[in-house]
């Protein structure tokens, strides 16, 4: 982590409908981020998306989007999240994917413990 308690966080699909309601939650719950890093589909990059009054810039999804970064959001369809979640996972990243591409894939771990 880049400051203490507090994350380096990246949200894959950030200018969509279900990415805007992560970062609405995230801002609602006020988590400790240190970082933002905002990433869609070539269409998208470039737009800017406001996050606690600040301005972000939102950048292309590429697997090196995801160096240094400790929690990855993944909200851009099932394809996106089968590409470029596995490469968020080599770098150390701990995905939360909101898609079906894993679902039933017996190597993804359950989403959370239950007891």
């Amino acid at each position: 982590m880049t400051e203490r308690n507090a994350f380096h966080v990246a949200v894959v699909g950030a200018t969509g409908a279900v990415g805007q309601q992560m970062l609405k939650t995230l801002e609602d719950r006020n988590f400790p981020i240190s970082t933002l890093t905002l990433l869609s589909s070539p269409r998208s990059a470039g737009k800017v998306v406001i996050f606690k009054g600040q301005e972000y810039v939102v950048q292309e999804a590429k697997p090196e989007s995801f160096e240094n970064v400790d929690i990855a959001l993944f909200s851009a369809g099932g394809s996106v999240s089968k590409e470029l979640a596995p490469e968020a996972v080599k770098r150390g990243a701990i995905v939360v994917d909101n898609t079906s591409a894993f679902r039933m894939d017996e190597n993804t771990p359950p989403c959370c413990a239950r007891g």
